[in-house]
């Protein structure tokens, strides 16, 4: 990744530590979409945290070409995002990819599209995030038209370098550079939520505890 588009790592390990869930309520209050619909965990319990190498699909027609190579360009850490424009019919991520990604230390992948070969990646508990499964090869079907291109996933917008966020909830999408912002926020939002968690376990009712802490404006967007 070029080395202007690159995070701080400890903003990254900052935000691994967070989930989805707050995450999204910080982008919420400012006002950035971020939320991936229908892109599920294929395999539970697994969570990823990483910047953003983004993969465009095109259907073959009259223009044919390949599913491309482009994993050996994938850097240890980031997410593979491929775009097969929400195709259900054929899959562009398989087990020989997820065995590369696994050895490589590429931190998960997310496609708007399906994947194939689940009982592998489940094996390796390689995280990845999909519209679903499917069985049939994208091989002459699409091809690679681009790399490292601006993308659209499930309706949201993916810059090469974006962090990427996926957890048993989901995926979010923060982009590069709003990412420290979207950190301050989200932390404040999980220290209130924790306080109101402590007051319920002292016996207050949960509607008096998110009273005092303002709950029910947390993610409402400032005037």
């Amino acid at each position: 990744m070029k080395k202007e588009l690159l995070l701080p790592k400890e903003l990254i390990d900052a935000f691994k530590k967070l989930d989805t869930p707050s995450i999204s309520d910080a982008m919420d209050k400012l006002r950035i979409p971020c939320g991936l619909l229908n892109i599920k965990p294929v395999v539970p319990d697994t969570y990823m945290c990483g910047q953003a190498f983004t993969v465009h699909y095109l259907p073959n027609g009259e223009i044919k070409g390949t599913v491309g190579d482009f994993i050996d360009d994938i850097e240890e850490g980031e997410v593979a995002v491929l775009d097969n424009n929400g195709r259900l019919d054929c899959t562009v991520w398989g087990d020989i990819m997820s065995i590369y990604a696994t050895k490589k230390g590429i931190a998960g992948t997310v496609i708007d599209g399906v994947c194939r070969d689940i009982n592998v990646i489940r094996e390796l508990k390689y995280p990845i995030y999909t519209k679903g499964t499917y069985m049939v090869t994208g091989k002459d079907r699409v091809f690679v038209d681009r790399i490292n291109e601006p993308v659209t996933i499930a309706g949201i917008q993916v810059c090469p370098g974006d962090l990427i966020c996926g957890d048993n909830t989901g995926v979010v999408v923060v982009p590069r550079i709003r990412a420290e912002e979207v950190l301050q926020v989200a932390l404040e939002i999980e220290k209130v939520e924790s306080q109101i968690v402590e007051k319920v376990k002292a016996g207050m009712s949960l509607k008096e505890a998110r009273q005092q802490t303002g709950y029910h404006t947390l993610q409402t967007p400032d005037k």
